[in-house]
């Protein structure tokens, strides 16, 4: 079972998710320059999600998802993307549908999200 976070550990792991597709290697600083967060902050979630074991960050400063910190991740993203996408289809703007998929993406059940996106890809047309 996955660990329970708060959304702005959650947000760090998704951030490192999604950098670690664009780039060879995720730093501390590329964190904090996506996110829009100083360093200081950033090196403190980092030591954090590491205690938690949930990231690991190499001899080179380069910082590595865990198996279950990539799983916290790529589920957060796989949310706000659907989130995202629904809201841009049924008319919100693209930068409002981003900012609420952010939120909402973290505050909905497993069990409520499913019930959503079934509903929502059953009924698209």
């Amino acid at each position: 079972m996955m660990q329970q976070l708060g959304e702005s550990m959650e947000d760090y792991l998704e951030a490192i998710y999604v950098l670690s597709q664009q780039l060879e290697s995720v730093r501390s600083v590329d964190v904090a320059s996506y996110l829009g967060f100083s360093k200081p902050s950033v090196s403190h979630a980092v030591k954090v999600m590491s205690e938690k074991g949930l990231v690991r960050l190499d001899q080179g400063k380069i910082l590595h998802l865990t198996d279950e910190g990539k799983e916290i991740a790529q589920s957060t993203y796989q949310r706000h993307c659907f989130f995202s996408d629904m809201l841009e289809n049924i008319g919100v703007n693209k930068e409002t549908a981003a900012k609420d998929a952010c939120r909402i993406e973290h505050v909905i059940s497993e069990e409520s999200f499913e019930a959503i996106q079934n509903f929502y890809n059953n009924n698209k047309k």
